[in-house]
């Protein structure tokens, strides 16, 4: 049986880990509790699917996510990340994780949930899809290094 939770002790994020490193290739385990802990501070929340395998629990999905206010579309919750173990996907986890997030924003008075995803996960792209998401627009970036 798998549950949905939200990462809240350390224990917790650095479960987590393993299934961002999939979506987030360049992030190092000796940070990642960190920059979760100082993203909190700006508002992310972390939460995963855990599924029982060997008597213990196995994060196997995590989502990522904030509140936010826009001028363009009010108030809505934006998942930074979502990912799944590759040997996990297609048993709807990722699904699951998107349908909690729908319902907190309906619960929280949010006018709906936002997501940018690469152009090259069709896969993703077709769970959006059919939860009723839009390509609405193009994200451009200017990123440097320090």
């Amino acid at each position: 049986m798998e549950t949905i939770q939200f990462a809240q002790s350390d224990i917790e994020i650095e479960n987590c880990f393993e299934v961002m490193q999939v979506l987030r290739p360049h992030l190092l385990k000796e940070n990642f509790v960190q920059q979760i802990r100082e993203m909190e501070q700006e508002g992310y929340r972390l939460l995963y699917v855990a599924i029982e395998e060997n008597k213990n629990n196995r994060v196997v999905a995590v989502a990522g996510y904030r509140n936010i206010h826009m001028l363009y579309c009010g108030k809505i919750i934006y998942i930074d990340d979502l990912c799944t173990l590759p040997a996990c996907r297609g048993k709807g986890y990722a699904g699951r994780l998107l349908d909690y997030i729908h319902q907190l924003a309906k619960d929280t008075g949010k006018s709906g949930v936002h997501l940018d995803s690469g152009y090259q996960r069709n896969n993703a792209h077709r769970l959006y899809l059919s939860k009723g998401y839009v390509l609405a627009c193009h994200h451009f970036s200017n990123m440097w290094n320090s």
